[in-house]
C-alpha cells in the first residue's frame, strides 16, 4: 500500500524501473486465452522430450495452490511464461505475470505474452488490477528483480539485496509490488470481514459487484483466507557458451544482431536446446498480514469503515480528517519493505546448488587469498569436501547430481574425474579463467577483471555460478569448512566420507527404480532383509587385517552378514560392499555391468584399507569371482583371498541360450521396447529375502563376462587361497572348484569341500563353513605377523 504518494501511480516504479507507460494497452487487451495455455503447455511438453530441457518442479502441489503471488528470480526471457505453465500443470489455474516493458511492444512475442496472462510493470493501475484478479482467483507471477540479473549479482558489498538496473545503470533494490498488492488485498479482506460481522449487507453487495464475483458468499470465501505470497527459484544447469542452431538461424535471417542479442541467443539457445536442467523450488510462504500489530489493525478498521470501493486501498485520500490513512500509508511503507526483504530471502534460498556453483566459489576464494595455481589432487580434495559438507546442510537444496555419488564422487579419481567437474573445466579453460597443465591448476588474471553485464556469462561464469550462491550462508560455510581441512584430512576420515557415499548411492539407487514402470516387476520381489552396505570398525585404532565381504549374484550384503557378524563379535573391521544394481530392484541389475560391480570392490577394498594394515577378501558365487578378479591385479595390502561356491561351469544347460536372448533384446531394444522382448527370467531363490527372484537376462550375460573374465585371471593370483564348495551345488557346477584350484599359480592354496545340496552355504552358515573362513584369516593374520 502506498497512500499520499499514490498507490496505483506508483507501479511502475513499485514493481519495475521501467520506461513510460505504454499507452497502447487497455484492460481489454489482457483477455487470457486458454487456448494459448494449451499450446503452450503442449509445446513445452515437447520441449521437454525433444530437446531435453529437464524441467523439474520440486514441492507439493498444495503449496501451489495456496500460493497467490509468486515472486521469482530472473535470469533468462523465456522465464517469462515458464512458471505460469508449471502453474497450470498442478492446478489448471490461469495466472498473470508481471514482466519489465522491454519486453513488450507491437509484435507476435508481445500479444502470445498478453495472451497468457503477461502485463508490462507500467501499466497505469497496474496493482489494483493484479489484486482484483488474485480476488477473483487467479494467481500472480512476479520478477522484483526488474529484470533479468545476467551476472546473478544480488548483493552488494556491504551483503545488501540489490541488483543491477539496466535503464540507470547503477545498483538499486528489489521492487516492492508484490508486498504492496499483497497488503493492500489483506487489508481490504480484513475490512470486508470486519463489514460482514457488522451486518452492513449493502457494503458487502457492493464490493461483490465490483470484483464481478458470483455472490456474497463467495465474497466471503475468498476474504476468509490471508494473501500468501510464494517466494521461488529457477536455477539453470549446466550454463553453455557454445554456439547453437537458435543462434546460427537467428543469424542468419538478421546479420545485423547486437552483441547482446548475441549473447542472449549463445546462452538462452543452449538452456532450451541442449540437456539442461531447469529446477524450480518453491520456498517457506510469506503471509503479509501476519506482519500486523494492533495499532495497524487499529488504524485499518478506522480507514475502512470510510472505504466505499477496494480501490480505496491503493489511493486513500490525504487530506483533512484522514490522519488515520495517512499513518497507515507509513506504516505498510515500512511493511512493505520488510516483506520484500523477507520474500527476497526466500526466493535466494532455494536456489539449487550443484558443482559449480562450489567450484566457482572455491576458486575465488583461493584468488582471494593470493594463490595463483594449485596441486589438481588438493583442488579436487577440497571440492569433494565441501559437496559433503554441504550435504550435512538441513537448509541448502542440493542439485540431483549432488546426490547421487555416482555423478559426483569420481572428484577424487585424477585418471577420470566426474562428468560436472569436466564440464566446468572445459567452460572455464574457453573462457580463459582456468588453465590445466600437469596436474595443476592455474588462475588466469580474467578472473579478476571486470566484465560488462551483457557480457559477463559469456567471459566468466566462475563469478556467475559464484554470485549465485552467494547470499547462501550454508555454501559458505561449507567452502569454508572444506578450504581450511583439506590439507590435514586424515586417510580414514577420508574413508568414512566415502562410505557414506555407499549408503548414499543405496538410497539413491532404490527410490530411482520405484516408478511406475517398474512396478509390476517390484511387486513379485519378496527381499525383506536390510539390503545395505554396513562398515563396523573396531574402537582401538587400525588393525592388522581387515575382512571385505563380498555377496552374490542378486543378493545384498545381507547375504554376508551372518558372517560378518562372526568377525565383527572378534574385533576385525569389516565392510560389506553393495554391488550396483543388487538390493534395489531388478530394473537397478538390468542397466549394470559386472566392470560396475568389480568397481563397488574396489571402492570397498579401498574404503576397509583406511582401518586395517591389511585385508583378506571373503566372496560367495559371483561375488568370489570378483573377488579373485581383484586377486589377479592385487591392490596394495592383499592379505587373502577366500571364495565361496565361485562358478566357472553351471547346473543349468540353459545358460548357453543366454547369449542368443541377449542379443535377441538387444536388436528390439533398438526399437523402444525396454529391456527387450524377454528382459526378465523368473526364478526360484534359496533365499528369496535376500535374492531377486527376477532375474535380468542382461545381468546374467554380465555374469557370464564375468567369469570369463576370472578364468582368463586365475593364473596371475599370486595370494593365499582359501576354495570352499558344496558337493552337491544345484547352481555351480562343483567341478568348477577343481577347475579353478588348478588355474591358481599360487602355491598357497586350499580346497575344502562342504557335504550339502545347497548353494547358500555361506548365508547358511553351512557344515563348518564359517569356522574354516574364519580359520583362514587367522592364519593369513598369523602369517603376516
Amino acid at each position: 500500500m502506498k497512500a499520499s504518494t499514490g498507490r496505483a501511480a506508483g507501479a511502475a516504479t513499485v514493481l519495475c524501473a521501467g520506461r513510460r507507460e505504454k499507452e497502447m494497452f487497455t484492460e481489454a487487451d489482457f483477455q487470457i486465452s486458454s487456448k494459448a495455455y494449451e499450446w503452450t503447455s503442449r509445446v513445452l511438453t515437447l520441449l521437454e522430450k525433444a530437446l531435453k530441457v529437464n524441467i523439474k518442479l520440486h514441492g507439493e502441489k498444495g503449496r501451489i495452490e495456496e500460493g497467490d503471488i509468486f515472486v521469482f528470480n530472473h535470469f533468462a526471457r523465456f522465464e517469462t511464461f515458464i512458471p505460469q505453465y508449471l502453474i497450470y500443470q498442478a492446478t489448471g489455474a490461469f495466472s498473470r505475470s508481471v514482466a519489465s516493458p522491454e519486453f513488450f511492444g507491437d509484435d507476435a512475442f508481445t500479444r502470445y505474452l498478453l495472451s497468457l496472462g503477461a502485463l508490462p510493470t507500467d501499466y497505469r493501475g497496474l496493482l489494483p488490477f493484479l489484486a482484483a484478479e488474485i480476488l477473483r482467483g487467479r494467481k500472480v507471477v512476479v520478477f522484483p528483480e526488474g529484470g533479468m540479473v545476467k551476472d546473478r549479482r544480488v548483493l552488494d558489498h556491504a551483503g545488501r539485496y540489490s541488483v543491477y538496473s539496466r535503464s540507470r545503470d547503477e545498483r538499486r533494490k528489489h521492487h516492492t509490488g508484490a508486498a504492496v498488492v499483497a497488503l493492500a488485498i489483506d487489508a481490504f479482506k480484513t475490512v470486508v470481514r470486519e463489514a460482514d460481522r457488522r451486518g452492513e449487507e449493502e457494503r458487502l453487495i457492493a464490493w461483490t459487484r465490483q470484483l464481478a464475483l458470483p455472490g456474497v458468499d463467495e465474497l466471503r470465501r475468498v476474504v476468509a483466507r490471508p494473501t500468501t505470497i510464494l517466494p521461488c527459484n529457477i536455477t539453470f544447469y549446466p550454463i553453455r557458451i557454445d554456439e547453437n542452431m537458435l543462434q546460427r538461424f537467428a543469424g542468419f535471417l538478421n546479420r545485423d544482431l547486437s552483441p547482446r542479442a548475441i549473447e542472449e541467443l549463445l546462452i538462452e539457445g543452449n538452456i532450451l536446446l541442449r540437456d539442461t536442467d531447469m529446477d524450480l523450488r518453491m520456498g517457506d510462504p510469506v503471509r503479509p498480514a501476519d506482519r500486523w500489530t494492533w495499532w495497524d489493525r487499529l488504524l485499518l478498521q478506522s480507514v475502512g469503515r470510510r472505504a466505499r470501493s477496494w480501490e480505496d486501498f491503493f489511493s486513500l485520500p490525504s487530506g483533512p480528517g484522514w490522519w488515520d490513512g495517512r499513518w497507515l500509508d507509513r506504516r505498510d511503507h515500512a511493511h512493505s519493505l520488510a516483506i520484500r526483504d523477507a520474500y527476497m530471502v526466500g526466493v535466494y534460498a532455494c536456489v539449487t546448488v550443484n558443482m559449480s556453483h562450489l567450484a566457482s566459489r572455491i576458486i575465488l576464494r583461493m584468488v582471494e587469498s593470493g594463490l595463483e595455481r594449485v596441486d589438481a589432487a588438493d583442488f579436487h580434495r577440497t571440492l569433494y569436501l565441501a559437496v559433503k559438507r554441504l550435504q550435512g546442510e538441513p537448509s541448502v537444496s542440493l542439485h540431483r547430481s549432488l546426490q547421487n555419488p555416482d555423478a559426483y564422487a569420481g572428484i577424487l579419481v585424477d585418471q577420470c574425474p566426474c562428468f560436472a567437474w569436466r564440464h566446468f573445466l572445459e567452460i572455464a579453460g574457453a573462457e580463459g579463467l582456468v588453465e590445466a597443465t600437469e596436474g595443476r591448476y592455474r588462475f588466469l588474471p580474467k578472473l579478476r577483471e571486470e566484465q560488462a553485464f551483457d557480457k559477463i556469462r559469456l567471459e566468466n561464469l566462475v563469478s556467475v555460478y559464484a554470485n549465485e550462491v552467494a547470499p547462501l550462508a550454508a555454501v559458505t560455510r561449507a567452502v569454508g569448512s572444506a578450504l581450511d581441512s583439506a590439507g590435514g584430512l586424515r586417510k580414514d576420515e577420508l574413508a568414512q566420507l566415502r562410505f557414506d557415499d555407499q549408503l548414499r548411492a543405496y538410497r539413491w539407487d532404490l527410490a530411482a527404480f520405484r516408478k511406475p514402470r517398474h512396478e509390476a516387476v517390484n511387486r513379485e520381489e519378496q527381499f525383506t532383509e536390510d539390503a545395505a552396505p554396513f562398515l563396523s570398525i573396531p574402537a582401538n585404532g587400525v588393525q592388522k587385517i581387515g575382512v571385505l565381504l563380498i555377496h552374490g549374484f542378486t543378493a545384498s550384503p545381507a547375504e554376508v552378514r551372518p558372517l560378518a557378524d562372526r568377525f565383527i563379535s572378534l574385533g576385525y573391521p569389516c565392510l560389506a560392499a553393495r554391488l550396483k544394481g543388487h538390493g534395489t530392484s531388478p530394473w537397478d541389475l538390468l542397466e549394470r555391468s559386472w566392470e560396475e560391480w568389480f568397481a563397488s570392490v574396489r571402492e570397498g577394498y579401498e574404503i576397509l584399507s583406511a582401518f586395517a594394515e591389511r585385508v583378506c577378501v571373503v566372496g560367495f558365487s559371483a561375488g568370489a569371482s570378483l573377488g579373485l578378479l581383484l586377486a589377479a591385479d592385487p591392490p596394495d595390502g592383499l592379505a587373502g583371498m577366500a571364495a565361496v561356491c565361485t562358478p566357472l561351469l553351471w547346473q543349468d544347460n540353459a545358460m548357453k541360450l543366454v547369449p542368443v536372448v541377449h542379443g535377441a533384446n538387444r536388436f528390439f531394444n533398438q526399437f523402444g521396447v525396454a529391456g527387450g522382448v524377454f528382459p526378465f527370467h523368473h526364478d526360484e531363490p534359496e533365499h528369496p529375502r535376500i535374492n531377486y527372484i527376477q532375474k535380468p537376462i542382461k545381468a546374467i550375460y554380465e555374469l557370464q563376462q564375468l567369469v570369463g573374465e576370472m578364468r582368463d585371471a586365475l593364473a596371475r593370483v599370486r595370494c593365499p587361497v582359501l576354495l570352499v564348495q558344496s558337493t552337491e551345488d544345484p547352481v555351480v557346477d562343483p567341478e568348477s572348484a577343481d577347475l579353478i584350484y588348478q588355474g591358481l599359480s599360487t602355491n598357497r592354496k586350499r580346497l575344502l569341500l562342504i557335504p550339502s545340496a545347497r548353494h547358500g552355504i555361506l548365508y547358511e552358515g553351512v557344515g563348518e563353513t564359517h569356522e574354516k573362513i574364519l580359520e583362514f584369516v587367522r592364519q593369513v593374520e598369523t602369517a603376516e605377523g
